[in-house]
């Protein structure tokens, strides 16, 4: 089928899907969780042809190893790919519920009902678990879903695709729920398609997001960047922020959530910076950073700017006079993901909190925690630094909208206006 067909499919799935019951959906995740189990051999087979011409490309300098990295697949990997749809099922339903209702007048009633946006199109680089995050949390909120996956990923997405499309014929849901698209002229189709899809998600490189939100008049959903902060305020317990700065950094260097620059207090930078020198050199962790850092630390190589989202052990230092500047600095230099401050301090850690403007801002924890399945979303569809209806990871709510349902006895609008016109009463109902 060609893109405008596929697309065509999703957009008649998605009135479908829209009102097939919760349990059918929720059976067909079930059993494609199964089929990511029954069919391990054959994904990581795809995946490791793969991984083969990925490193080629790599050799080659045309993928960096950040990409490399999150295109590998492991059984372990495999396994947390199959709990991430069973815990997606085990969510609460979010459409059709009644989010607000009010009485206009005796016998006309609103409501305000949450229902699924549609049809989304995800574009992605070399993340295979995109493929069964998105399609799960899709189906579960009642949505169609067409992927576009970079040609890095493309044997693992079509094995997985192909699984999924047969967990829907099995359980008699629509195939058009979720399809796949190979091929960069696919891109610029999908961007066209304004009447069609209703969300584009793209899922990638600073550039692959700056080339969609620029060529097309679909919303777009997701994050340019990933530059995270940590910074480590006067009343610090070092050992604590040591070991958070640590997991933040090394844990899974290639994520979006990894930190990127570490801000210290110019009153502890002393103490504390010869100590972090220490931790990153035993984890591998090239340091980069000012030369007040470098004279302190010794180990600190210089930096070439503060807005670089490095995706690797690499990880920049600064030092600052006091906590207005380091908010200064991240709010200058961060991308608006996840920032977090180490103190000791609650009346610290509560400023920060308040005025430090991200999709994310934490207490003396790894900034790493920003992602769906920790937030208890089951899996994410990518996350976001827009402000307009979704923020942060991006669960079943962020793909929901919803519509108005008024319910009357032949009321004219008439009758509320001019001379002797009824008042509305506009009575908060229980929802």
């Amino acid at each position: 089928m060609s893109t405008l067909e596929l697309a065509q499919a999703a957009k008649a799935a998605s009135h479908t899907l829209a009102v097939i019951p919760a349990d059918r959906r929720n059976e067909a995740l079930e059993r494609m969780a199964q089929m990511l189990e029954e069919n391990a051999e054959q994904i990581l087979a795809a995946n490791a042809a793969d991984v083969e011409v990925a490193l080629g490309l790599l050799e080659r300098g045309e993928l960096s190893s950040a990409t490399v990295n999150r295109l590998r697949l492991s059984p372990q990997k495999l396994a947390e790919m199959a709990a991430s749809v069973r815990a997606t099922a085990a969510l609460p339903e979010v459409t059709g519920k009644v989010l607000e209702r009010v009485e206009l007048d005796e016998g006309l009633e609103l409501e305000k009902v949450s229902v699924p946006l549609g049809v989304l199109a995800v574009i992605f680089e070399a993340r295979p678990d995109a493929v069964t995050q998105i399609s799960a949390l899709a189906l579960k909120s009642g949505n169609t879903v067409i992927l576009k996956p970079g040609k890095e990923v493309e044997q693992t997405a079509t094995v997985l695709v192909g699984l999924i499309r047969q967990a829907l014929i099995e359980k008699t849901l629509p195939e058009g729920a979720v399809s796949l698209v190979l091929g960069r002229a696919a891109v610029a189709e999908l961007l066209g398609m304004t009447e069609l899809i209703d969300l584009v998600i793209p899922r990638g490189s600073k550039q692959l997001v700056q080339y969609v939100q620029a060529n097309t008049r679909i919303p777009v959903l997701g994050h340019a960047e990933g530059i995270c902060h940590i910074f480590v305020d006067e009343a610090v317990d070092a050992e604590l922020a040591l070991a958070v700065i640590a997991d933040a950094k090394t844990d899974y260097p290639s994520a979006c959530n990894a930190v990127e620059t570490v801000l210290v207090h110019r009153a502890v930078a002393a103490e504390f910076l010869p100590k972090l020198a220490e931790r990153m050199a035993a984890a591998k962790v090239l340091l980069l950073g000012s030369d007040e850092a470098a004279t302190l630390a010794g180990q600190v190589g210089p930096v070439g700017d503060w807005n670089t989202e490095y995706g690797d052990l690499t990880l920049a230092v600064q030092v600052v006079a006091d906590m207005d500047e380091a908010i200064v600095h991240i709010h200058r230099y961060g991308s608006g993901h996840t920032e977090s401050i180490m103190t000791t301090d609650a009346s610290h850690a509560e400023r920060f909190l308040r005025e430090v403007d991200a999709a994310g801002v934490y207490h003396n924890v790894s900034t790493r925690f920003a992602d769906g399945f920790r937030y208890g979303f089951g899996a994410e569809v990518g996350v976001s630094t827009s402000k307009i209806h979704a923020r942060g990871p991006v669960g079943l709510d962020g793909l929901t909208t919803y519509k108005y349902l008024l319910r009357g006895s032949g009321q004219l609008v008439g009758s509320y206006h001019g001379r002797d016109a009824r008042p509305f009463t506009h009575v908060k109902k229980p929802v």
